[in-house]
C-alpha cells in the first residue's frame, strides 16, 4: 500500500492542515504540505491518463497506466466521484465525470481569448480563415475562428467535433503521436470516409503521417470537404494537443499559398506555445 499524507474521510487532504506556523511542528508541516501536493498531483494525473485513453478505464489498467498503487488508485478515484469529476460505470470502469465540462468548457474560452490574436495575424497575412483546435479524447474539437474576409469563406463552428483522420489539424497533431497510439486511436473511431479524397486504409494514412513529421505541418486536401483545403501546424510544447490551421477554397489555397502559410502558421504557434507555457 502507499504511503500518503493524512486525509480526511473522502480522501483529499483538508486544506486547514496546511496552515500550520512555523515552529517546533514545522518539520511535520513540510511533510503534510508534501503529501497535499503529492496528492493532487495524483489526482490530476488520473484526470489526465483517462482524458488520454477515451475517457473511460478499469481500475487496474487506470493503476498500471499512471504507475501507481492499486489501494491509491481506488481511494483517489472515489474520491473524485464523490466530486463529480469521475463516475463509475455498470461494467466498474471509471469514466470521466460532469463536473469536467466546468474546467473544460472555462479552459476552452480562455485559450480561445489567449489564441484570437495570433489567428487575427494569420487572417491579415493570408487572408483567409484561421482556426485553433485540439485533440480531446478521440475526436478534433474547433476551439477559437478568426473568418476570411471573402465573402466566399470557410466557417467550422467553434465547439464543432470531428473525427481526426480526415482534418489537418487532426494529421498534425497526430504525426507527433507514438504510431502505436495512432493505430489504437483509428482502431477504436474507424476511419469512415467522407468525400472521395478522405484516406480510409490506415497503412496509407501512417505514410501521410510520416511525411508530416519530416515537412513540419500537414494538409487536408478536400478529405472532410469537397472544394477545401486547408495546412495545419501543431503547437509545439504544450501539453494540450493543439494546431493551428488555415482554411479555404481550394482555388485560393494554392501550393503558393500553403507554401507562405506554413513558416506563419510556425511562427504563431511558437508564440502561442510560449504563453501558454
Amino acid at each position: 500500500m502507499s504511503v500518503d499524507s493524512p486525509a480526511t474521510s473522502n480522501g483529499v487532504q483538508d486544506a486547514t492542515e496546511l496552515e500550520v506556523p512555523a515552529g517546533p511542528a514545522q518539520a511535520e508541516d513540510s511533510k503534510q504540505r508534501s503529501g497535499g501536493v503529492q496528492s493532487i498531483e495524483r489526482a490530476f494525473r488520473i484526470l489526465e491518463v483517462l482524458a488520454g485513453n477515451g475517457g473511460v478505464m478499469g481500475l487496474s489498467a487506470l493503476a498500471a497506466e499512471a504507475e501507481l498503487p492499486l489501494p491509491t488508485i481506488h481511494r483517489l478515484s472515489r474520491t473524485l466521484v464523490d466530486l463529480g469529476y469521475l463516475r463509475q460505470e455498470p461494467s466498474r470502469q471509471y469514466a470521466l465525470g460532469p463536473r469536467i465540462l466546468l474546467l473544460a468548457e472555462s479552459s476552452s474560452t480562455m485559450l480561445s481569448v489567449v489564441a484570437r490574436p495570433h489567428l487575427a495575424r494569420l487572417v491579415d497575412e493570408l487572408g483567409e480563415t484561421a482556426n485553433l483546435a485540439s485533440l480531446d479524447g478521440d475526436q478534433i474539437v474547433y476551439i477559437s475562428q478568426v473568418p476570411s474576409r471573402h465573402s466566399m469563406r470557410m466557417f467550422t463552428e467553434v465547439g464543432r467535433r470531428v473525427l481526426p483522420h480526415c482534418t489537418a489539424v487532426g494529421k498534425a497533431i497526430m504525426a507527433n503521436m507514438p504510431p502505436a497510439e495512432v493505430r489504437e486511436l483509428l482502431q477504436r473511431t474507424g476511419m469512415p470516409r467522407h468525400t472521395e479524397h478522405t484516406i480510409t486504409d490506415p497503412e496509407s494514412f501512417a505514410e501521410q503521417l510520416a511525411w508530416s513529421a519530416d515537412h513540419g505541418y500537414a494538409i487536408d486536401d478536400g478529405e472532410q470537404e469537397l472544394g477545401v483545403r486547408c495546412v495545419a501546424v501543431a503547437v509545439p510544447g504544450v501539453r494540450a494537443q493543439l494546431a493551428l490551421s488555415v482554411s479555404g477554397p481550394a482555388g485560393r489555397m494554392s501550393p503558393e499559398t500553403v507554401a507562405r502559410a506554413v513558416p506563419l502558421l510556425a511562427a504563431e504557434g511558437a508564440a502561442l506555445a510560449a504563453e501558454l507555457a
